[in-house]
């Protein structure tokens, strides 16, 4: 174990360590989907068709906003959303169509330690459980850690939000506790779990996205061939 002039134990040296760069709002471009800036007058109609299909408004229960009652509520809240650089807010647009299907955003930016999360999750129901969405977030992960160079990648959710927490888990992030009334939002109490990925372990989980989503590994009828959970594991 390191020490320090004092003889008490600390942590690892960080060699060379000059902070990470702020997201830029660069187009993210993968095979499936790409991720834009998100922009009113190119996505708010996409975004409100998107997420009116989720008729019950189940998608925006674990969010402190939504659902929208019409398309002008949407742009009131994603129009001030749009402008800020952080959060920093991208549209998710399938590739093939030029729709946008949900939207993702980079948030609690902190360059100087090279940590960044990703969060404002929303996705369509078409979307949801979709290849596009797991390009996505490997295409926001990729641009973390190899394009501005962070050290950390964090992921947080409402500790009651289980799909959130699988998803989490699934894409290779670590468990690594909760923060008790952490906050109140919609009139209630939320726990907050929190998730990591660290730039060691970057390599071999982008290997695994990498072979996941690779055209080989879907069938005729385009259903996985192996898990991403087991190419993590291999």
């Amino acid at each position: 174990m390191p020490g320090s002039e004092t003889g008490l134990p600390v942590g690892a040296a960080v060699a060379d360590w000059r902070g990470a760069a702020l997201p830029d709002g660069r187009r993210l471009d993968g095979r499936l989907c790409r991720l834009e800036r998100l922009a009113m007058e190119r996505h708010a109609s996409d975004l409100f068709r998107a997420w009116r299909a989720d008729a019950e408004g189940r998608n925006w229960t674990y969010l402190a906003y939504g659902p929208f009652a019409d398309e002008a509520a949407l742009v009131a809240f994603y129009g001030d959303m749009a402008a800020r650089t952080d959060p920093l807010f991208y549209a998710i647009v399938d590739q093939l169509s030029g729709v946008a299907l949900g939207v993702a955003s980079f948030l609690r930016m902190d360059p100087a330690h090279g940590v960044v999360e990703v969060g404002h999750i929303s996705y369509g129901p078409a979307l949801q459980r979709s290849p596009l969405a797991t390009e996505a977030m490997y295409l926001m992960m990729r641009h973390a850690f190899d394009d501005l160079g962070n050290r950390r990648y964090e992921w947080k959710c409402d500790d009651r939000n289980g799909p959130s927490r699988r998803a989490a888990l699934r894409l290779g992030f670590t468990y690594e506790g909760t923060f008790r009334q952490a906050m109140v939002y919609k009139g209630r109490n939320r726990d907050t779990a929190w998730f990591s990925v660290l730039d060691s372990e970057w390599p071999r989980l982008k290997a695994a996205f990498e072979a996941w989503l690779d055209p080989a590994n879907f069938d005729a009828a385009g259903q996985q061939i192996r898990r991403l959970e087991d190419l993590r594991a291999a």
